[in-house]
């Protein structure tokens, strides 16, 4: 849960970034938006959680 709420934070900072610095219109934030929407509700979705779980993992066990 907090994995999920982190990324959220991350991505979103991410997109407003793009949208203030690099000309990212509302139009295609919203596009993407209901893309992942969409995205979550297929049969898909499991495997991009657990993509994302493992890279998360992986990163987390770095020492640098």
């Amino acid at each position: 849960m907090i994995l999920s709420l982190s990324a959220v934070v991350l991505l979103g900072v991410i997109a407003f970034l793009f949208f203030r610095k690099d000309g990212l219109k509302v139009s295609h934030a919203l596009v993407c938006s209901l893309f992942g929407f969409y995205l979550a509700g297929t049969a898909i979705a499991p495997s991009i959680k657990a993509g994302g779980q493992s890279l998360a993992s992986l990163l987390g066990g770095l020492k640098l």
